[in-house]
This record gives structure tokens, sequence and C-alpha cells, in this order.
């Protein structure tokens, strides 16, 4: 995998060249590994093994030139799934996204199914994507509170 040293400085150069990173190559379902402070410091003990439990999951999906955003997570049956739009912006690139919905399931039967509004334009959060494995096993990003995130692609959505 990749270090949190590495991804500072693959940062550094994608903020001056781009990341290079090719949108079809996002498309598809990224598994939470690892999360990193703002300057590459580990997490609070536990974190990273709990949302690694929780199978926390980024999906996206390209549709014409629309963005489709899952983030997830499961409490064993339970699911919890926010879902909304994604736009990609830039060459770095960055990806903002809004959810419109959430919903909570429970051994795939819906218990809950609500509406989300819109954050104001100056509080859309975004991913700004660093780096992504020659080979696209996995993905590094900075998110809008200025956290470091390393996903790895799912092994049962291969290209």
């Amino acid at each position: 995998m990749i270090t949190s040293s590495e991804i500072l400085q693959r940062e550094r150069q994608a903020r001056l060249l781009g990341s290079g990173i090719a949108p079809d190559s996002l498309e598809g379902v990224w598994i939470l590994q690892n999360t990193w402070s703002k300057h590459g410091k580990r997490p609070t003990p536990g974190t990273d093994p709990l949302l690694r439990s929780l199978g926390a999951r980024l999906q996206l999906e390209q549709s014409d030139e629309k963005w489709t955003i899952v983030n997830q997570v499961n409490l064993g049956s339970p699911r919890l799934r926010f879902q909304g739009a994604a736009q990609l912006k830039g060459s770095r690139p960055l990806l903002t996204f809004g959810f419109c919905s959430v919903d909570i399931s429970l051994a795939g039967r819906a218990l809950l199914h609500r509406s989300i509004p819109q954050p104001s334009p100056q509080r859309i959060p975004f991913f700004a994507l660093i780096a992504m494995a020659p080979d696209g096993q996995w993905l590094t990003a900075r998110g809008r509170g200025g956290g470091l995130a390393l996903w790895q692609r799912d092994a049962s959505d291969q290209p």
C-alpha cells in the first residue's frame, strides 16, 4: 500500500501537474482502508479498524456526464446508506458531491428513507483526488475537513 508521507508527496505533485486519474477509472466500489489527519498523522487508535469493520465504502458510477455517489456502512445486518450526485472538476480532479437521500435498512428491508437538504455552495463536500495506483487498486484523496483517506478497490468489483 501507500504511506501518508507518500500521499503528501503525491499531493504536492498533483497540485502542480494534476493527478492523472482518468475519470472512468474511478467507477466502482472503494473500501476505506486508512485515514490520516490533515498533516498525515494517524487517527485516534481504533478508528481505522472500526471503519473497516463497518465496511465503510464509497461507490461511484458515471452515466453520460453525470455521476452518482453512494457512501455506506454496515452494522451487521443494518445498513446506513447515503446517495446523491457528484461532479468532477479540474485536472486534480476535485470530486464535489451532495447527498440527497439517506436510507436505513435491516436484512434488506427498508426501514427509513429520507431526503437530505442540499448544503449551501460554500459547504459542499468534496474529495480532492490525489493519486491512484497504476493498476487501479487503491485511491487516495483529501476531504473537505482536511483529512486524508486511502481506499482499496473492492475485490468483488474488478473491472
